[in-house]
């Protein structure tokens, strides 16, 4: 005799696809404070892209190992010429973004170089539209 009853049970998965939400409190950068205001949407994945150019992946452990780039290492090598780091640019901001289930591609890059900084425009697609995004980047991203 078993220790408890021989009964087969269905499985109960309805097969549908969880969609996560793109809800996130909104970052004041210009202050360094978390607001108590909810975005979603578009302009959450602006706020998402504005976060990854402006964080250094590995630098922060609150972060996860996906948030952030590694355009510091390229940006603050001295000894790579500047069309280096203009064919670079495009695949660390790619690396940065892709990841993120709601980005479908990025694409469109325009870079110049402006004293010691570039000048970075690009164009995001998303699940919720399109970004255009312009952005300085520096030895301090």
């Amino acid at each position: 005799m078993a220790l408890s009853p021989e009964i087969e049970f269905d499985d109960i998965e309805d097969g549908s696809e969880v969609i996560e939400t793109s809800q996130t409190y909104k970052i004041d950068f210009e202050n360094g404070r978390i607001t108590n205001e909810m975005i979603t949407g578009l302009e959450a994945i602006k706020q998402f892209v504005y976060l990854s150019l402006h964080t250094e992946r590995y630098a922060y452990s609150v972060f996860s190992h996906d948030i952030g780039n590694e355009l510091q290492d390229v940006l603050a090598d001295n000894e790579t010429t500047d069309a280096y780091k203009k064919m670079e640019i495009p695949r660390l901001i790619e690396e940065a973004l892709i990841y993120d289930d709601r980005v479908s591609s990025v694409s469109d890059f325009e870079i110049e170089k402006q004293g010691d900084s570039f000048h970075v425009s690009f164009t995001v697609e998303t699940d919720e539209g399109t970004l255009e995004i312009e952005e300085v980047l520096g030895e301090d991203v």
